[in-house]
Order: structure tokens, then C-alpha cells, then sequence
């Protein structure tokens, strides 16, 4: 697992160990990023259920101007602080150990892109998106990643699907939230 671009390019990053982990492979990570490339560039970005942390730090150098991971293991937590100090992200970077159902229901930060990749099989997406579309600003976007047997995720009133991405047994679907016009 490495940062695929941006001003980390090659930085190799460690994952944490354990059956609960499953990192997003290097072909998806690309392949997001680069079908979000122009909303990145100062970008306060959300890494939850972070895991290693790798798709907040790819956002950071890829341009984010800042992140936060959440995560509830202790050993996640560890391995999120370490790759970041190894990529020298510490000053854009906030690490949270925290579950992340409370962490989005009781923030107040607001958000302009939040990567959602829970553990599969526990139907988290369809239970947090709706939680996580009211800590989006207007033009942001929501990644979710999810396992290709499982439904497509419904998006909640003020979202809308931008574009589901299938790769073998992953599928990404990326959420807009829409800017609302001003009517003079």
C-alpha cells in the first residue's frame, strides 16, 4: 500500500493488522481520486471508519488542505498517527478514537468531500449516509465503497448520485450534494 500521487508520491504506508481490516487496494484508490481529482485542491476532507488512514492522506497529497480520521480501534488509531508522522501530514491531519456513528452525528465540522468504507456486510453505509449528507457542504461529495454483492446505496433527500464505479468485487458510488441556487 503506497500514496499514489501528489507530494507523498511512493510513500509506502502500514496497515493495521487483523481480519476486521481490508484497505482499499492501490487500483481503487486510483482510480476514486482520479474521477474526483478537481474537487480535491483545498478540500477539508472526512477519512471515517479511517482504518490505516490511506484515503485522507492520499487526499492530502493530492491538495486537501486538511483531514480527519475517525476510527473506534486502537490499533487503527496507532497505525493512522504513524503514517501520518512517516508522511509528514501531522500539521493537516486530525485523529479521532471515536465510533463513527457518534463522531458524524455529534460534530459540528462541516465536511467538502467524506470517504465512507465501513466494514462489509453491516449495512453501515445505508445507516450513516444519511448522518454523514448533514455534515456535507453544498458541491461536496460523499465516496462510499462497498462490496459489488451488496444493494447500491440509496441516497438520502439532498444527495444525488453522481456515478457508481464497479472494479471485480468492489464498487465505489460517489454522492453530490447539489449547490442550491440563490433567487434574487
Amino acid at each position: 500500500m503506497r500514496v499514489i500521487t501528489g507530494i507523498a508520491r511512493g510513500r509506502r504506508l502500514n496497515a493495521p493488522e487483523g481480519l476486521d481490516v481490508r484497505p482499499t487496494t492501490d487500483k481503487v484508490k486510483e482510480a476514486v481520486f482520479s474521477a474526483i481529482q478537481f474537487e480535491i485542491e483545498g478540500a477539508c476532507v472526512l477519512d471515517l471508519f479511517a482504518g490505516s488512514g490511506q484515503m485522507g492522506i492520499e487526499a492530502i497529497s493530492r491538495g486537501a488542505s486538511r483531514a480527519v480520521f475517525v476510527d473506534s480501534s486502537q490499533r487503527a488509531i496507532r497505525c493512522i498517527n504513524e503514517n501520518i508522522r512517516d508522511v509528514k501530514f501531522e500539521r493537516q491531519s486530525e485523529v479521532i478514537s471515536r465510533d463513527s456513528y457518534d463522531y458524524i452525528k455529534l460534530t459540528r465540522n462541516m465536511f467538502d468531500i467524506i470517504i465512507l468504507d465501513p466494514p462489509y456486510r453491516h449495512n453501515h453505509i445505508d445507516n450513516i449516509l444519511p448522518f454523514a449528507a448533514k455534515k456535507l457542504r453544498e458541491g461536496g461529495l460523499i465516496i462510499c465503497e462497498y462490496e459489488s454483492e451488496a444493494d447500491e446505496p440509496v441516497a438520502p433527500e439532498n444527495l444525488k448520485l453522481r456515478k457508481t464505479y464497479r472494479y471485480g468485487k468492489i464498487n465505489v458510488s460517489v454522492f453530490c450534494k447539489p449547490i442550491t441556487e440563490v433567487s434574487e
